[in-house]
């Protein structure tokens, strides 16, 4: 009677595992970092610099080479800071792929600002302390394309 109580007990234990794991309120690692740069892609077409915050790492920089060839680097407070709240931007954007490993991810995003540029993000996410952060940023931009006259 005792191995019988102990093999319903460790079957139960055994069943009651996966219903733990596959909660709703779980959400998988893309969910997570989808979640984290749409934060940032919609808080700054937005005008939710708080959002946007809530994407980066306090610590975090931006990177882009210039017209001149050098680097220019910016830190993240002073990006956050240049978006003004409640003032929505005119930023179309869109994740076009996300590859992670454990607690480490790259991303690259695309945002369409029509009639100026087309932006291509990259991104280094890392996972700690619970939640998916964007650790660093770099991007570069080519000319938004101009429509051509129709000729008749």
């Amino acid at each position: 009677m005792k191995l019988h109580s102990i093999v319903v007990a460790g079957l139960l234990l055994v069943a009651g595992l996966p219903l733990h794991a596959q909660t709703e309120t779980s959400k998988s690692d893309i969910e997570q970092i989808s979640e984290t740069l749409m934060d940032y892609i919609e808080g700054t077409a937005n005008g939710e610099p708080d959002r946007v915050r809530k994407a980066f790492h306090p610590d975090f920089n931006l990177y882009t080479v210039t017209e001149k060839d050098s680097l220019r680097t910016r830190s993240g407070e002073e990006y956050i800071n240049n978006i003004k709240e409640g003032e929505k931007a005119n930023r179309i954007g869109r994740i076009i792929s996300i590859d992670y490993e454990k607690d480490a991810a790259v991303a690259k995003a695309e945002i369409i600002i029509p009639n100026w540029r087309i932006f291509t993000d990259y991104f280094l996410l890392l996972k700690y302390e619970g939640s998916w952060k964007i650790v660093h940023k770099s991007y570069t931009w080519r000319a938004y394309p101009k429509n051509e006259e129709k000729k008749n």
